[in-house]
């Protein structure tokens, strides 16, 4: 379990924001509330619906195949001038 940050006093401004500090900002989060006046808060990924796929099943296997591919291979000098050619046409 990794080691945890000391416990710091936070209020919740007349907006209704909690000021985290800049390592949050702009961070989406999930906050469940556990009973009366108390809340987990948990920093959180939101994937759009129509990139979901993505992360599924095979295709998710396949880009991760295509990724692991393509950090072993490098093109050579040469092939990086033919694809930008290719591209230009």
């Amino acid at each position: 379990m990794p080691a945890r940050d000391t416990l710091s006093l936070k209020t919740v401004g007349t907006n209704g924001q909690i000021a985290l500090g800049k390592k949050y900002a702009g961070r989406h989060v999930l906050v469940e509330e556990q009973g009366e006046g108390v809340w987990l808060i948990r920093t959180a990924r939101v994937i759009p619906d129509s990139e979901a796929w993505l992360h599924e099943g095979k295709a998710a296997a396949d880009l991760q195949a295509a990724l692991d591919h393509a950090a072993r291979t490098r093109p050579a000098p040469e092939d990086s001038e033919a694809i930008l050619n290719k591209a230009a046409e």
